[in-house]
């Protein structure tokens, strides 16, 4: 079976149902939003705490909540969602093959956008040695448990990790009756603020750093979390559970199997400012491309590119129906720099980046020959999102490769 739309979406977060608001608003007919799971919603689905919403809907809600307004507010703008729709690649041309609980399908779309999000890395991703008891989970799946189906999946769990969704699963335990024995990170400081890991200290949970994962105990349950902490200790912690929380990865499955050309340093697709992959037929936004930003982030980040691609929809003629190729110079991160996005920049924007770690000092953008560009002066935490707008640069700029460069005072 196969049918067509102006514009099909894969991810039903934030970041797609924004971009299908805005598309309907902008004019474009069709458009259809391909989500996996039986819910639209994102990740904000189980997520029963606040803060979500104010950018978007001007009011504090809870995860649910939220999610339910994005849902509804897409539906009322005319957009058509389709659950447990599995996109498994996107071909030549905006054709994209599905699987759905009706058998195999396709669909073409004048244009394709993907934001499918990003995940947690697993107990096998980071290498975590020990047995395999019940009881070790991720942050999503210890929210679904609570917010979805009502259940608690252990009362004294471990938390490994100390990004901000570390105090999200800490905050879901609390207030759950689960009360967590440690938040333990391996790396040798917190990887958030350190003013929000005071929660930590007024629940009275305490934060172990530098300490090395030596095994999971427990034949059928989890048992405990066996730890040797940076001065040569051995610890035995005593829990029923252990969440590990953070390592966000983006869920680039759909773009892998796509072919698009993807970024070393973030893992997700390669993009222009524009939201262009390197299918010229395929955009991309939200957290694949970056991870992690918050829900509002994304939600933004959405309704931008859907601009992007409601004006190219409306330029095309009859004789010109080509879509414009990925422009601007390259921009190249430099030593002490995970990533940047968009990877491609032709006009004024705003870079999104990582550094390795806590950093301190001058962020410089160069163009081939040296000159400088734009410079910021940084101090920033471990995971922490770093900015940097660009105005409209120079054709001379233009001409070959921008580089990025973190000059460190620390």
């Amino acid at each position: 079976m196969s049918d067509t739309c102006d514009v099909a979406i894969v991810g039903g977060g934030p970041a797609g149902l924004s971009a299908a608001v805005e598309l309907k608003r902008q004019g474009v007919a069709r458009v259809v939003v391909l989500e996996r799971f039986g819910r639209a919603g994102g990740i904000p689905r189980h997520c029963g705490h606040p803060p979500f919403g104010m950018r978007e809907f001007r009011r504090v809600l809870s995860g649910p909540a939220y999610a339910r307004r994005l849902v509804a507010t897409a539906e009322e703008a005319g957009v058509e969602i389709r659950t447990d729709h599995t996109v498994t690649a996107v071909r030549s041309g905006g054709v994209l093959e599905l699987a759905t609980t009706q058998g195999a399908m396709t669909l073409t779309a004048r244009r394709v956008l993907i934001a499918t999000g990003n995940r947690e890395r697993t107990r096998a991703q980071r290498l975590a040695p020990g047995l395999r008891p019940v009881g070790v989970m991720n942050t999503a799946a210890l929210q679904s448990f609570v917010y979805e189906e009502g259940r608690k999946p252990f009362l004294r769990p471990v938390i490994v990790g100390s990004e901000m969704v570390a105090l999200s699963a800490l905050l879901t335990c609390m207030r759950h009756g689960m009360r967590p024995v440690a938040l333990v990170e391996t790396r040798e400081r917190v990887q958030t603020r350190r003013l929000f890991m005071a929660l930590a200290a007024l629940l009275r949970v305490p934060v172990l750093t530098g300490a090395e994962l030596l095994s999971i105990e427990g034949r059928t349950r989890v048992e405990g979390l066996r730890l040797r902490r940076n001065d040569g200790t051995e610890t035995m912690l005593a829990c029923d559970g252990i969440v590990f929380s953070g390592r966000f990865t983006p869920e680039a499955t759909v773009a892998r199997a796509s072919g698009l050309a993807l970024d070393a340093g973030s893992l997700g697709p390669e993009i222009d400012a524009g939201g262009r992959s390197s299918d010229p037929h395929v955009f991309v936004a939200g957290n694949v491309l970056h991870p992690v930003e918050t829900a509002g982030v994304c939600w933004a980040e959405g309704r931008r590119v859907a601009g992007v691609i409601a004006r190219e929809l409306a330029a095309e003629t009859g004789e010109t129906t080509e879509p414009a190729s990925r422009a601007g110079a390259a921009v190249r991160p430099g030593e002490g720099l995970r990533y940047v996005v968009p990877q491609r920049i032709s006009g004024a924007t705003e870079l999104n980046i990582r550094a390795e770690g806590a950093a301190r000092g001058r962020l410089v953008l160069r163009d081939a020959t040296g000159r400088e560009l734009v410079v910021k002066t940084l101090r920033a935490y471990p995971e922490q999102p770093i900015r940097l707008r660009v105005p409209a640069l120079d054709a001379a700029a233009l001409s070959g490769d921008l580089h990025l460069g973190l000059e460190r005072d620390d």
